[in-house]
């Protein structure tokens, strides 16, 4: 091909091309390389964790808390969204299905009353008192197929659980533990292991006295009395006969209770429990048993 016929074809080719301007001009591949990695603000040496604060140090974030700016619940503060929530107690939930459940598998001896203790053994149910868990809610997920008798004691209830149980001639108690209490009863193994004496049970904040001194919650506080009646008038309301417990032949294991500052079934306040020696040490000081009497 002659010089001739390349000129005229690169003059027809530059006549097709659009013209170069800012729009169309671009940088070679790879021409530009980024020694820097991450998604910071200032070139990525903050890996996207910020400047300063807790948000570099990877910390949770307080409630409410929106990076410097006005909270929400401070805009709008007649809603009174967060008022009190460091106070708040929380009961992680624990259905009636997963209580059948862990009887089915053995996991929980229904033979003898069940506690948080008994619950947090079988090793499918926790808690952290330090951050405000105060027990377990028993929630009616599974209230139809529940069929077991029992004997349990919970932190919360609602209607329907108390009524599933007490259909199939079980007795539900709700009971508070004050924060101590709760981590003894999650690990009693490592508190006995310490050698301290077994504390009394607090009694109920002003704000949850009415809750377990009501019949109705079948609180450990309530009379007794008061409790037959309620579980007449609640298998009237639900429509179904409810079982005698005087002729049941685990009378004894059904109607045992705690004492109202006992934290341990079969364990009194004061007492000392020897692992090692596999004894237990009681108080003789008359002093120190009208201290831990209930």
């Amino acid at each position: 091909m002659g010089s001739r016929q390349i000129t005229e074809k690169s003059l027809a080719m530059l006549r097709s091309l659009p013209r170069i301007s800012i729009g169309n001009l671009r940088d070679n591949p790879g021409h530009k390389k980024n020694s820097k990695r991450g998604r910071g603000q200032h070139g990525g040496d903050k890996h996207g964790a910020g400047n300063k604060g807790s948000g570099q140090r990877m910390n949770y974030m307080r409630l409410g808390y929106e990076t410097g700016n006005n909270p929400f619940y401070l805009r709008m503060p007649q809603e009174h969204y967060y008022r009190g929530h460091h106070f708040r107690r929380q009961y992680p939930p624990l259905s009636l299905q997963q209580v059948q459940l862990l009887i089915d598998k053995n996991r929980l001896d229904i033979s003898k009353p069940v506690d948080i203790a008994s619950i947090v053994k079988s090793g499918l149910y926790n808690f952290f008192p330090d951050q405000k868990h105060f027990g377990v809610n028993l929630t009616d997920e599974g209230v139809d197929n529940f069929a077991a008798k029992i004997n349990i004691e919970v932190q919360w209830a609602s209607e329907q659980v108390i009524a599933a149980i007490e259909r199939n001639g079980g007795v539900i108690t709700t009971a508070y533990y004050d924060p101590h209490s709760l981590f003894l009863l999650k690990d009693p193994k490592q508190f006995f292991e310490n050698g301290q004496s077994i504390p009394r049970r607090m009694i109920p904040p002003p704000d949850a006295i009415e809750y377990y001194t009501s019949a109705k919650n079948r609180g450990y506080l309530a009379d007794p009395e008061e409790i037959s009646q309620d579980r007449l008038r609640l298998a009237q309301k639900y429509g179904y006969e409810l079982p005698k417990l005087e002729n049941d032949p685990s009378y004894e294991m059904l109607c045992e209770r705690k004492d109202p500052r006992q934290i341990f079934y079969g364990l009194d306040p004061g007492w000392v429990i020897n692992l090692k020696d596999q004894c237990i040490l009681k108080p003789k000081d008359e002093e120190l048993v009208r201290f831990f009497a209930s």
